[in-house]
């Protein structure tokens, strides 16, 4: 288990110093705004980070994922699940709050 737990953080080391790419996003939230759009692992796990808010979606399996906030102090989580899109693969939203986010 130990050693299970110490690739995990190796793995999380080897993607956090991934460069994060300028792009424009949107949220339900806060309408369109310019952020840096960063990939966290290879499973296609992304933070978007705009002047005021960040949002991180976490692949759960391919095309639906769990989203979280921060707006400043803690990661909150979103309520259902975040699904990708067909007819615009860079947003995802979610049913259970009829919510989007977006970066392109």
């Amino acid at each position: 288990m130990i050693a299970t737990l110490a690739g995990a953080g190796l793995l999380i080391l080897g993607h956090a110093g991934a460069q994060a790419k300028p792009a424009d996003c949107y949220s339900s939230d806060d309408g369109y705004f310019d952020c840096d759009f960063q990939m966290t692992d290879s499973a296609g796990s992304f933070t978007i980070t705009g002047p005021d808010v960040t949002y991180i979606l976490v692949i759960d399996s391919p095309g639906y994922a769990s989203g979280f906030v921060n707006l400043g102090h803690r990661n909150v989580p979103l309520p259902g699940t975040y699904v990708r899109e067909r007819g615009d693969p860079a947003c995802w939203s979610s049913a259970a709050t009829d919510t989007r986010i977006c970066a392109w």
